[in-house]
Parts: C-alpha cells; structure tokens; sequence
C-alpha cells in the first residue's frame, strides 16, 4: 500500500515536496484555502481553514503530516493564527483520530534565535526570541516537541529560490551590504527545503530514529556583504549605495547544519553559489522563454 502524506499549507515549498514525494510513490494531499493552485501538480487537493474547527474534521487519515503554513501577513495575529493557534487545532483533530501519524513535521524558521553578532547556533542554543515572529514559533515548537505524538521540527533558515528574489533585486539597484562590522546571513535553497523534509519522511517511513528538532540551513554562513559582492560581479552591476540592513530583520549569526548532515542528507546547492547560480539561471530561462 501506499503511504499517504498530507501536506498542510501547500505552497510552494510543499508543492515541491509533493512532487518529490510522488516520484518516491506516496500518495499526496495538499490541504490549502485555495485548492486550485495544485491543478496538475498530481498533488490531491483539499480546501482547508486551519483555524476552523469544523473544518479539520474533513483532514483525512494520513501516515505523515507536515505542516509548512506561511502567515497571511508579518502581524502578530497573523503568526498567531497560523503557527501558535493552527497547529495547536490540527494537533487536537489528531488526537481525536484512531489512525494517527506515525510523525509529524512542524516548518519552523531561525526567527527563535535572538543572536545577532555572529555567535554560531545549532540545535542546543539557547533561543530567547525577543520579536513576536520568534516567540510564536518557539511556542509552537514546544506545543508539538511536548505532544505525545511523534513529532519534529525542522528551522529553516533564509529560504531563496525561483521568484525570490528580493536580494538579487538589491543587487540589481545597487545596493549592497556594509562590509564591516560583518552581517553573517544564513540561508536554504526551496528544493533543499523540500529535500531535507522528503529525506526525513523516508527515514521515518524506514522506522529509522529521529531527533525532535534539525536546523536546516546550508553549509556555509557567510557575510552579506560577500553574497551581495557576488551576485553584482554575475550580474555585472556597479554597487554605489551602501545599505546596513538590507533583510527586513537585524540578525547575525552562524547556522551549524552538522545533525542534519550527519541523517546522510547532501544538499543540492550546499552554498549560495550554487544556488544563486541556479535562480539567475531559472530567470534567465524563464525570460528567453517569454521573449
């Protein structure tokens, strides 16, 4: 038989990791508000309002669930809604059920460390987040970490990829990042976002152990200034405006990837060159096309 998946808030980053998951054979369920994004994804599509009640009662039995929710908007009742009270109302939809998952996956970001001057983090770092983005992710975190059902967190850090292009955007104006004092930035390709969640499942699904929490980020932090250097040097542009916070949050600090590596995952762009040269590559594709 088939193992079912069920993907809540199935973006783009879970639309990703239903293709991959059904070229590995499992059965896909998208649950979204607006389920006609997911025509001829091959991902079963579901309208779904996590906050309401009567609604999750329609989520079907799965094997794995995996919720990868984006808020509406950058407001604490926003992440409120859909971190802190959505998962804490699919957590309870569960309980009720007799089939329950064998493990859940909770999409979690590096918004709960508050370290800003470049201290290195990983899994036993201490998170004390001072916004409310941090804080209602941590708590989260901790809803699904002390739940009787299995469960893992996965903290992604900066996510890029095709159609994000904020910084490239930047670049593109201009602008870059203060050399000094240096902003070290941490980020994750989409498809390694999607890869590192489709390699935890299979190991889940092979009835392999493990830990409650990974940090998934790629494996070189690096300052921003160095990013932003290089993408003006591909895309041959002249920097002339100096920016010193060019991320809409102050942040500097160093992801240490090493538990997760050490599952056996092999990032696909294990640095942001490959990846960037990656989404400059899709761009330009994307724009012969159109041409």
């Amino acid at each position: 038989m088939k193992n079912t998946c069920l993907i809540l808030g199935c973006g783009d980053i879970g639309k990703t990791l239903g293709t991959q998951l059904i070229e590995a054979g499992h059965r896909v369920i998208g649950a979204r508000r607006n389920p006609e994004e997911l025509a001829a994804s091959g991902i079963e599509p579901l309208a779904i309002d996590l906050n309401d009640p009567e609604s999750l009662k329609n989520l079907p039995d799965a094997n794995i669930v995996i919720y990868v929710v984006s808020a509406d908007r950058f407001d604490e009742q926003a992440y409120q809604a859909a971190y802190r009270d959505g998962l804490r109302a699919v957590l309870a939809e569960l309980d009720q059920r007799t089939h329950k998952p064998a493990r859940m996956f909770f999409v979690s970001s590096t918004s709960v460390y508050a370290q800003q001057d470049g201290e290195a983090v990983d899994e036993n770092t201490l998170t004390q987040p001072t916004g409310f983005a941090g804080q209602l992710m941590r708590e989260a975190e901790q809803t699904l970490i002390a739940h009787d059902l299995p469960g893992t967190v996965v903290r992604f850090s900066g996510i890029y990829g095709p159609g994000r292009d904020r910084l490239i955007q930047q670049v593109r104006e201009g602008r870059i990042a203060a050399a000094t004092p240096p902003m070290y930035s941490n980020r994750i390709h989409r498809d390694d976002c999607a890869g590192v969640l489709s390699h935890l499942i299979a190991k889940t699904l092979n009835d392999e152990p493990l830990d409650e929490l990974y940090l998934a980020s790629d494996c070189e932090p690096v300052p921003l200034h160095e990013v932003m250097a290089w993408l003006a040097k591909r895309l041959e542009v002249e920097t002339h405006e100096v920016i010193q916070s060019p991320l809409r949050r102050r942040s500097s600090k160093r992801c240490d990837n090493s538990r997760l590596r050490e599952t056996g995952y092999e990032f696909r762009y294990p640095t942001f060159r490959e990846g960037y040269a990656q989404v400059l590559a899709s761009a330009h594709q994307g724009r012969s096309q159109k041409a």
